[in-house]
């Protein structure tokens, strides 16, 4: 039986009305999305990675990535999803057993690989996606990113291929990272997609009206968080008062 929390996840995933998520990078940014009103809790890596003091890219020990997804889930009610990057080199079935032991009910899965920077081969994508949801069956929702437009040629026909390969292979939405319209895109993936919300994006609402279903914000709100400490900092060292 499908677990409450993956099922009613899996069920936000509307193309037209989109699953916004602003990700999280640690148990209290967790808390406040839940309490801003938001029905998922994301987590980045890319922001996980610094607050455990490596850079992004698998550079962080997998233990300690879900270690810090398991307090994440731990603080709030809401589902969990968990950006897992490429998978740390775990085997299928292993990466759902430990995943799903955090409380996390999704995941986002890269078809890059963080160490070289270059494309996975996407009937080898495909299979691991497809070992993915045999292990885990309804109980992970699956987000697969596709980085054609990262490292890969940077062609709509390109993404969509994958797109439709890697939904085949059993992922519930796909996540075409960076693409520079959203909208063909949209029009052309048959089922939900994910969009990165960056500082030049539309608004939300033309985002939903070109049928995207899902907006997640990366590492972005972390590094805007973090200029702000920053800022902070500087004005107890020149003697000013950071609350003004």
């Amino acid at each position: 039986m499908t677990s409450p929390k993956a099922a009613a996840l899996r069920a936000l995933h509307v193309p037209g009305d989109p699953l916004v998520l602003p990700n999280v990078w640690d148990a209290v940014s967790a808390r406040a999305v839940q309490e801003a009103g938001f029905a998922v809790v994301a987590t980045g890596s890319a922001a996980i990675a610094r607050v455990l003091g490596y850079e992004d890219g698998e550079a962080a020990p997998v233990a300690e990535m879900l270690a810090a997804v398991a307090r994440i889930a731990r603080v709030v009610d809401v589902p969990v999803t968990a950006d897992v990057e490429r998978g740390y080199g775990l085997k299928a079935s292993e990466l759902v057993e430990r995943l799903l032991a955090t409380g996390a009910v999704g995941c986002n899965l890269e078809d890059s690989d963080p160490r070289t920077g270059r494309m996975v081969d996407p009937d080898e994508q495909a299979a691991y996606l497809a070992e993915v949801r045999a292990a885990a069956a309804g109980d992970l929702v699956i987000n697969a990113r596709v980085d054609t437009f990262v490292y890969g040629p940077r062609t709509q026909e390109d993404a969509v291929a994958r797109a439709h390969r890697y939904l085949a292979a059993g992922a519930d939405c796909v996540y075409p990272i960076l693409a520079p319209d959203p909208a063909p895109l949209a029009a052309a993936i048959d089922g939900p997609m994910n969009v990165i919300y960056l500082p030049d994006s539309p608004p939300l609402s033309e985002l939903a009206a070109m049928g995207v279903a899902r907006v997640s914000f990366g590492h972005g709100l972390h590094a805007a968080a973090h200029t702000y400490a920053v800022d902070l900092f500087t004005r107890v060292r020149e003697g000013r008062n950071p609350y003004q």
